[in-house]
């Protein structure tokens, strides 16, 4: 009998002072209803917490909502703790107001999706499941 695999695990939240949630919690339901199980921390985070959490969940993704222009300045922060504490096996993905010059910059620094505001239901549940299967 062949095991079953197990779900993807997905961690979701926001960093800094951004507390607008709305987007973030309306890709996290899209994502529960796809079939992904979603660790949401909310607002108010530091990266140091999202790397923390990523690890003792175990996920398989990190989602980042950005509203506030500051998604250089913590993608940054997070991929050096990403290198530094070795992970590489956890996909970063952007979400949000995100200037479509500063794409090829993230893309450098490691992230795997961008996704703007007015990206389809469908493409943001496509994507992911083409960079899964990638990564496999």
């Amino acid at each position: 009998m062949m095991e079953q695999k197990a779900k993807k695990r997905i961690l979701l939240g926001k960093l800094g002072l951004d507390a607008h949630d709305n987007g973030v919690v309306i890709v996290a339901k899209w994502l529960s209803d796809a079939g992904y199980e979603v660790i949401y921390l909310g607002f108010y985070n530091f990266p140091e917490h999202f790397i923390e959490v990523a690890l003792q969940e175990d996920v398989d993704a990190i989602g980042v909502s950005f509203l506030g222009g500051e998604h250089l300045y913590y993608t940054r922060k997070l991929t050096d703790l990403m290198k530094e504490k070795g992970i590489n096996n956890i996909k970063l993905i952007l979400g949000g107001v995100i200037p479509s010059h500063d794409v090829d910059e993230l893309k450098r620094l490691g992230v795997s999706e961008v996704f703007t505001p007015g990206t389809l239901r469908q493409t943001i549940i496509e994507s992911l499941g083409k960079l899964f299967k990638e990564g496999m």
